[in-house]
């Protein structure tokens, strides 16, 4: 068997707590859907994974469940995420021929020992010869195409489902970071009551997603926007649709953006001087799909006064970076 067949084994996983992503050696991103499961509560058998158990969410008959088993960029449901990541390292291995490959893994800066060996457990019993963690924010650099080699400091913030990660790197490692969890998740949550306080609404989720994409902005828009909803009376107890609009929207997050911003003041003020003249030079760079929501660049740019850049597929980034990581797999801390 030649080398290069034996390269095409190894692994790179997202784990993300919206989105599971999948890259292969040589062929980049080869499996991208919502990190949800369905699951028949009796006998434990999977029904769905992805985008087709995504849309079960709040529709399950009492005997099926559907679960989003990461929170917060980490495992919440030990057994339900081993049978989401066995169904998917099967359907990515049988389909590019990989019999029990290395996996590297990005995990949030901030995770536990507890946390990381629950990972590592969890890519095993999934099928996985070798593990190998790589910190979300440095996969996210590799994937937006920073030099981390360079003696240069550079700061990214890397905005997913369940954590918020802000890091100074330089000389190819991590100098600082922090990790909050306020991210996409928390955005949907706070629309959510906001929906529910102000407009005496319930919403699900899914609906707080849509309106998160369509009308979520840190910053007021040039022009007002709304979209019709659908969601249960709170005082009728009855379905009933709405107009919610972009400025209720501003209201309802303009909070979580504001802590994302503090968390990069804070790295940013321990950051040491000469890496500090590096960022104000270079810039902030913006990862993650919590990034895309209007204005918060600006925001961001607003209140450091540092140009602020979104890196091209964002939403890809870390899942791209640990697919170039994937060369360099023996510097890494193997689990």
């Amino acid at each position: 068997m030649s080398f290069l067949s034996l390269k095409s084994r190894d692994i790179g996983i997202d784990l993300g707590t919206a989105n599971i992503l999948v890259t292969l050696n040589g062929k980049g991103i080869v499996y991208r859907e919502p990190a949800v499961i369905a699951i028949e509560n009796q006998t434990g058998n999977v029904i769905a994974i992805g985008n087709e158990a995504k849309e079960m969410l709040g529709r399950t008959p009492k005997e099926v469940s559907a679960i989003r088993p990461l929170k917060d960029g980490v495992i919440a449901d030990f057994t339900a995420t081993k049978l989401l990541l066995k169904k998917i390292m099967d359907k990515v291995c049988k389909k590019y021929n990989a019999v029990r490959p290395r996996v590297i893994v990005g995990v949030p800066s901030g995770i536990t020992e507890v946390e990381e060996r629950a990972v590592e457990e969890t890519i095993i019993r999934a099928g996985a010869k070798e593990v190998y963690l790589i910190e979300e924010p440095m996969a996210a650099a590799i994937g937006a195409g920073i030099e981390i080699e360079q003696p240069s400091g550079n700061i990214i913030v890397d905005i997913g489902g369940g954590t918020t990660e802000v890091a100074v790197i330089s000389l190819g490692g991590i100098v600082l970071s922090n990790s909050i969890r306020v991210a996409g998740d928390e955005l949907n949550e706070d629309i959510i009551n906001y929906v529910k306080r102000e407009l005496n609404l319930a919403i699900g989720e899914t609906t707080a997603e849509n309106i998160k994409k369509e009308l979520g902005c840190a910053l007021p828009l040039m022009s007002q926007m709304s979209m019709k909803i659908k969601g249960r009376d709170l005082a009728t107890g009855l379905p009933k649709t709405i107009t919610v609009y972009s400025s209720e929207m501003l209201e309802a997050l303009i909070e979580p953006a504001m802590q994302i911003v503090e968390a990069v003041h804070s790295v940013l003020e321990k950051t040491p001087p000469e890496l500090s003249a590096d960022i104000s030079d270079r810039g902030i760079y913006m990862t993650g799909g919590g990034c895309l929501i209007d204005g918060l660049d600006r925001l961001l740019q607003e209140k450091t006064g540092i140009n602020v850049m979104i890196a091209d597929d964002a939403v890809s980034c870390v899942a791209l970076g640990t697919g170039k990581a994937l060369d360099n797999l023996d510097n890494l801390e193997r689990k």
